[in-house]
């Protein structure tokens, strides 16, 4: 969950996001150098501007500042072409829910077994919530998954457009009504990961917090039964 002295993205709980947060920094790096090397080009035109006639004309600057900035979006578009086709990539899951977006709450369904399982997700009012809860974010009803499973999510929504969002998961998708969007993740560690609406929905978008709670697979068995039976 990110804090406030938090400057970076949220660790990584899945190998997409690591796969995101590397493409961040190494995207990061290559503008700190250009960033640096305008900023001393810059510089040393404006105090010795009688000394540098080569790169105010010349034809061998005029190629190398051509050739440069082709040769740096390679080795940008390279690594994002990689990981576009990393996000879209479709694994066979070992669970699929669906998740349905409303105004302005989630609701989910585990229909892989024998008896389906639908619940709806709303935020705990602050009135209401624990003295160790989270303000905004926590919710009456979490959506348990089980970790080192693929996992596929269907999503939708029943009135507007909103946006299913976990960044420790690296995913974001739109909940469009009428329209099936999908996504693939794997949680590699246990532990609660939040998320919220993405898409300005309407007056309560921000009301609206998604909290994903990954437990070993023993545990979500024992909880799916329960839930089913209960």
């Amino acid at each position: 969950m990110a804090t406030w002295a938090n400057l970076n993205l949220q660790n990584s709980s899945s190998p997409l996001m690591e796969q995101l947060i590397f493409f961040h920094d190494h995207t990061l790096l290559i503008l700190t150098m250009i960033t640096i090397t305008v900023a001393y080009i810059m510089s040393s035109l404006f105090f010795n501007k009688y000394n540098n006639r080569m790169l105010l004309e010349g034809q061998t600057i005029e190629v190398i500042w051509t050739i440069l900035p082709a040769i740096t979006l390679i080795f940008i578009a390279l690594p994002s072409l990689r990981l576009l086709y990393l996000l879209d990539d479709s694994i066979d899951p070992t669970i699929t829910i669906k998740t349905i977006g409303h105004q302005w709450y989630w609701s989910y369904e585990y229909t892989d077994f024998v008896k389906p399982y639908e619940f709806d997700s709303y935020m705990i009012p602050y009135n209401e919530l624990d003295n160790n809860g989270f303000r905004l974010l926590d919710v009456d009803n979490r959506t348990v998954l089980p970790m080192n499973l693929q996992i596929r999510v269907l999503i939708t929504a029943a009135d507007v457009l909103h946006s299913w969002t976990v960044p420790a998961l690296g995913v974001k998708v739109d909940a469009t009504p009428g329209r099936l969007n999908q996504t693939n993740f794997f949680i590699n560690r246990p532990g609660l990961y939040f998320g919220q609406c993405s898409e300005i929905c309407g007056a309560n978008h921000s009301f609206m917090p998604i909290v994903i709670e990954s437990v070993k697979t023993e545990s979500f068995i024992s909880w799916i039964k329960n839930m089913m039976n209960s």
